[in-house]
């Protein structure tokens, strides 16, 4: 035999001579491989199609205010996804809520040991990706069909919960400060309209403008019904003098007069606006805060939902034929190989060291 004997053209006269070897390894490795795949259980899928939604589009107060609701392919809302999804906190939630720990037949829930495994298995059966569409796709495989399409729809939902979470804080910090706003100007308004009427009670003014105009209208008239008086005419004189000064002085009897009028009209002058300007604030401060209040309180989805994960309705894995074949084909290609092997052990030997053993 020479060396170029063991070429590939010279695999045949090899494999003919082993042929009953081969063959017997071929139908062993198919008759194992196939109680095999046999015996491995079915692996279904379920996935679920989201796209991931700009947080500040899909801020309540915007959205009360008129504004729309928009679709994001940017990048880092799709990396902000993708992290939540795979995060171990959002693991260990549906884990626990699904009980997976006995799903896996893993013992000893709460060890490191059982923790990495059950963990371990998880993150195995959890594939979550940005297709080529800018959309996320949120696949779970497992035995049950139906408990695949649940975990991953919950998966959705739990990645829509923390997406929402990076926002729910500051939004709470900002209804704070929309109460403590309106608690402030509720205790001012309050204020200034109780000096309001401290002023009015003490000026006797009860309305600036008809008050004013009032006032100058019996002034009036009363000098002129005291000048014809006083030239004969009817009417008393002192009754009118006395109703003149009564109706200019602050001393003269009356609450009503022009001298506590021009002292006060100022001051109730500023008092009304102050006033008028606080309860302005004071309602809008009070609609804002009752918006931003409703806003927390409301549940806008942070994804815009696609595809939901129905239950499959044909296995993924595994695929038994090729199982089998694949076992077969390496089954075949590894026996001819060693005995290509040994022959070539036997051709040394018997070349350079004696006869070879039978």
């Amino acid at each position: 035999m020479t060396p170029s004997s063991f070429s590939l053209l010279g695999l045949a006269p090899i494999v003919q001579r082993w042929k009953n070897l081969l063959l017997a390894a071929v139908a062993l490795a198919a008759v194992v491989s196939t109680v095999v795949a046999l015996l491995l259980p079915n692996i279904y899928k379920s996935t679920a199609v989201f796209i991931p939604t700009n947080p500040q589009t899909a801020d309540p107060d915007r959205l009360v205010e008129g504004a729309k609701l928009e679709l994001s392919g940017r990048s880092e809302d799709l990396d902000r996804v993708l992290t939540i999804g795979e995060s171990q906190p959002v693991a260990l939630y549906v884990i626990r809520k699904f009980n997976l720990y006995k799903h896996y037949k893993i013992d000893d829930p709460g060890t490191d040991v059982s923790d990495d495994a059950v963990l371990r298995k998880f993150t195995g059966n959890l594939d979550i990706t940005h297709n080529e569409r800018d959309a996320i796709e949120l696949t779970f495989k497992d035995e049950d069909k139906q408990l695949a399409a649940r975990i991953a729809n919950d998966l959705v939902n739990a990645i829509d919960s923390v997406n929402q979470q990076l926002t729910l804080e500051n939004r709470r910090k900002v209804l704070g400060l929309y109460r403590s706003r309106y608690t402030y100007l509720k205790d001012v308004f309050e204020q200034s309209r109780l000096q309001l009427v401290a002023a009015r009670n003490r000026y006797g003014i009860y309305g600036l403008e008809q008050q004013g105009r009032y006032m100058a209208k019996q002034l009036i008239e009363t000098e002129s019904a005291l000048r014809v008086a006083e030239g004969g005419g009817p009417g008393s004189v002192p009754g009118l003098r006395r109703a003149l000064y009564a109706l200019t002085h602050a001393d003269g009897g009356n609450r009503v007069n022009i001298e506590s009028y021009v002292r006060g009209a100022d001051s109730l002058s500023m008092f009304t606006s102050r006033v008028a300007d606080l309860q302005g604030r004071l309602v809008g401060a009070r609609a804002a805060f009752e918006t931003a209040e409703i806003s927390l309180k409301s549940r806008v989805s942070s994804l815009y939902l696609v595809q939901k994960a129905y239950p499959a309705t044909k296995k993924s894995a595994p695929i038994r034929w090729l199982i089998v074949v694949s076992s077969v084909l390496v089954t075949f290609g590894l026996s001819v190989l060693l005995v290509a092997l040994l022959e070539i052990y036997r051709y040394n030997r018997t070349r350079f060291g004696g006869p070879a053993a039978a």
